[in-house]
């Protein structure tokens, strides 16, 4: 009779380790998803500032690569009446600074022009500068005496000079801003730069300074005389 074969003992499999539970588990922080820090306002204001900065040495570098306008030399008019011609205005200078004020009806235009009254020896220093309006020049030369301007300024009255460089409206509203020229070797006069004038722009300081105070503005808008 043949012996009965022992039965195997089953294999024992190793035995797997538990998962950690989830107070042991520590997960690892990557850069990805660390929170990042919030820029501060004073950070963001100095980051804005140095883009307004380079952006303006831009918009320089662009302007004087814009292809020369070449102009006509426009006859204007004096407060005694007599004729001034464009290239005139130049004096002893190769560059001219106009600026294009809409007359005594603007408030706005005219606080333009009281600013620029205290700066009249540093530019003409460096180049002509003159100012014209449409007004008659019996009325600009009486609002003229009434301002205190010290800057040389013209009528551009019975002209096509502001409708032909962009500073008329189709409708003949006069627009403001500012147009420089240069007068080459030869006498030929080219505008090599332009800006149109509104509230905010670089060329009026009030604004500015207005922009430190709390809520800026507040609607705030020029008068001719104040109490």
């Amino acid at each position: 009779m043949a012996k009965k074969k022992s039965a195997s003992k089953p294999v024992k499999k190793p035995s797997r380790t538990r998962p950690a539970t989830a107070k042991s588990r520590k997960p690892a922080v990557s850069a990805r998803s660390a929170p990042s820090k919030k820029p501060t306002a004073k950070a963001r204001l100095e980051a804005l500032e140095k883009k307004i900065l380079k952006d303006k040495r831009t918009m320089a570098e662009l302007r004087q690569s814009i292809p020369p306008e070449l102009v006509s030399d426009y006859a204007f008019l004096a407060h005694d009446g007599s004729k001034v011609k464009l290239s005139e205005m130049f004096g002893e200078h190769r560059d001219l600074i106009l600026v294009h004020n809409m007359g005594r009806g603007c408030a706005y235009c005219t606080m333009w022009a009281d600013g620029f009254n205290g700066v009249v020896p540093h530019l003409e220093n460096r180049a002509a500068f003159a100012v014209v309006s449409p007004d008659p020049p019996a009325v600009q030369k009486k609002f003229y005496n009434s301002r205190n301007w010290k800057f040389k300024m013209f009528s551009s009255k019975g002209s096509s000079f502001a409708k032909d460089l962009g500073y008329e409206t189709k409708a003949g509203e006069p627009q403001p801003g500012v147009s420089v020229f240069y007068k080459n070797k030869s006498g030929k006069m080219i505008r090599v730069a332009k800006d149109y004038f509104g509230p905010g722009d670089p060329y009026c300081l009030v604004w500015h300074l207005f922009g430190l105070l709390p809520g800026g503005p507040k609607g705030w808008h020029p008068q001719y005389k104040y109490r």
